[in-house]
């Protein structure tokens, strides 16, 4: 009898595609085409939203420790609220000009600074000619550049600062944030209604994992942002490659991407390094070297651990990904992105399976090593 039923599933499973099954197929099709087109054409909207419940994740944490001592959430929210208003009220008073002040000094400075850095590598160049050779266009590359570096450097900083009060200072996205704080639980029980019953647990641990990995994420961020920041001004104005603090404020900014953001945090403080001298340029890249080896192997394993357990390779990948799809804005939301479908992945298909780890590893080494 189970050999009947098996043996007419398999011919079940067997049968041809009739035009019912291409009609449902093409169907499918063409809303996920519809689908995707729509997504594109409401990017920026959809992007506003990621970062507004992107922040209410980060925030939530510090609301629910409030409301674990008692204290109602809507007072926790505006107690949070007063502490962000304080601390940005004392930013703009103390740190603000100064670093307004850096900012023109560094944009107009800029030609000069170029100027002193082609004449460090024409040095080097009649030292190692070699070097010269291979670079045949050098004094053209220079001459273009510097004669775009100031406008672009200007370019960069005003841009930087309206995407930044763009996404983060708008009206809209300040409400729709304390809307999402001060009462989440209607839009998490929707969300979890609209899940099949089968997915309904899944999808619990899937918004939980994420948000609690979001919070380590943020917490890990402006730690290890302000840390990097006070020790690159720091070494930097010991080795005298001034502005310093508008440095470490790059380096700061520069933690919001992942991996690559460091690196390239770290390029006007070396190209002013370098306009300064060969000696300067060294003294600031030991010092780059040493901040980011410090965070590498000290900060990010004590400050966050194994919460996200993200594989660099693919942190690279949706670094590299999501900002060519939404620029900068999604060099931001990479590691997000990676840590929800890494747990989408984990809590909906591999926790279904079972499989023998010890197994695979041995398969994984056989692999490696050509065996």
């Amino acid at each position: 009898m189970n050999s009947n039923w098996e043996n007419q599933t398999v011919q079940a499973d067997r049968r041809p595609l009739n035009y019912s099954d291409l009609k449902h197929w093409l169907g499918l099709v063409v809303l996920l085409i519809v689908a995707a087109l729509l997504a594109w054409a409401l990017q920026a909207i959809l992007l506003l939203f990621a970062v507004v419940f992107l922040l209410a994740m980060v925030l939530n944490p510090l609301i629910a420790f409030l409301q674990r001592r008692r204290i109602p959430r809507g007072l926790a929210l505006a107690l949070l609220g007063m502490a962000f208003v304080a601390v940005f009220t004392l930013a703009l008073s103390f740190l603000i000009p100064p670093l307004l002040t850096q900012v023109n000094d560094l944009i107009r400075e800029t030609p000069e600074t170029w100027t002193r850095v082609q004449a460090q590598v024409v040095a080097f160049g009649k030292h190692y000619p070699y070097i010269r050779q291979a670079v045949p266009e050098t004094d053209k590359i220079f001459d273009t550049v510097g004669a775009r570096s100031g406008d672009l450097l200007r370019l960069l900083f005003v841009s930087s600062f309206r995407i930044a009060g763009g996404l983060f200072g708008s009206v809209f996205a300040l409400l729709l944030l304390v809307f999402v704080l001060v009462n989440p639980r209607p839009l998490i029980f929707r969300f979890l209604t609209l899940m099949p019953d089968d997915h309904r647990e899944a999808a619990r641990r899937t918004l939980l994992r994420l948000t609690q990995h979001m919070a380590a994420w943020g917490k890990g961020v402006v730690i290890n942002g302000t840390i990097s920041a006070i020790t690159t001004g720091l070494l930097m104005a010991l080795i005298g490659v001034q502005p310093a603090l508008l440095f470490g404020f790059i380096a700061f900014l520069g933690e919001f991407v992942p991996i690559v953001g460091p690196v390239l945090a770290s390029i006007p403080a070396l190209f002013v390094a370098l306009s300064l001298g060969a000696d300067k340029f060294g003294l600031a890249l030991l010092a780059v070297l040493f901040v980011q080896q410090v965070e590498t192997n000290v900060l990010v394993p004590f400050i966050l651990g194994k919460s996200m357990e993200l594989n660099p390779v693919s942190i690279l990948f949706f670094t590299l990904a999501m900002s060519s799809l939404f620029g900068l804005t999604g060099a931001v939301l990479s590691v997000p992105a990676a840590a929800l479908v890494k747990i989408v992945i984990e809590e909906f298909y591999l926790r279904q399976r079972t499989f023998n780890e010890d197994q695979i590893q041995s398969q994984a080494n056989q692999i490696i090593l050509g065996e």
